[in-house]
């Protein structure tokens, strides 16, 4: 193996890059699932005219840090006018869930189907909102997904590197399971992470 490929296979497998992409799609997921919930509680999309009149509409946002395996993500809370909203996704007190976590990176997983969104969000907000609005939750959570797996690539990456990374997920009892993760490089230098996919090791 020469320099150059030890010198790109370092540079290309820090933990660190992985545990950053990790931490702003958590980042990215749990605030629009917020804002999803927001809907769902309000009965209705941001600027759509049903909310006008409705006794009750958005009123801003709160900071606040949530704690995970892979850093710190930063939420913005949504907030109803009455004051009556309180996000199920959660823990009132927590700063930290494993679970929560765990079912978000099931979210995003390359292959997942429309069935699997329904059923990961229905484990996540199933005890706090009627199936209506575990569907309306759904629906958005469906559009973000695919604007994740939609959106646009580079047209070249000179290099692609696979690696993965192992997380205690929850099938039945808890047990480690390896993250495959597409890497890629530009030829300027620039690294993104392609997809990833939960695979039987």
């Amino acid at each position: 193996m020469t320099q150059f490929t030890t010198e790109l296979l370092n540079f290309l497998a820090q933990k660190q890059d992985i545990d950053e992409f990790f931490r702003t799609s958590l980042e990215t997921a749990m605030n629009d699932l917020l804002q999803a919930e927001l809907s769902a509680f309000l009965g209705y999309e941001p600027y759509d005219k049903v909310g006008y009149n409705s006794g009750n509409s958005r009123n801003g946002s709160y900071s606040r840090q949530f704690e995970t395996k892979y850093g710190t993500v930063q939420l913005s809370i949504p907030r109803d006018r009455n004051g009556n909203f309180s996000p199920a996704l959660l823990p009132a007190y927590g700063r930290r869930d494993d679970h929560l976590e765990e079912m978000v990176i099931k979210l995003y997983q390359t292959g997942v189907t429309t069935r699997e969104i329904s059923d990961i969000i229905e484990r996540m907000y199933g005890h706090h909102y009627s199936p209506a609005t575990i569907s309306n939750i759904s629906k958005a959570t469906q559009e973000n997904v695919a604007t994740f797996h939609e959106r646009s690539l580079e047209a070249n990456y000179s290099v692609l590197f696979l690696d993965g990374t192992y997380l205690p997920l929850r099938r039945g009892t808890v047990s480690k399971e390896c993250i495959h993760i597409a890497l890629g490089i530009t030829p300027e230098g620039q690294k993104a992470v392609l997809g990833y996919e939960i695979a039987p090791n």
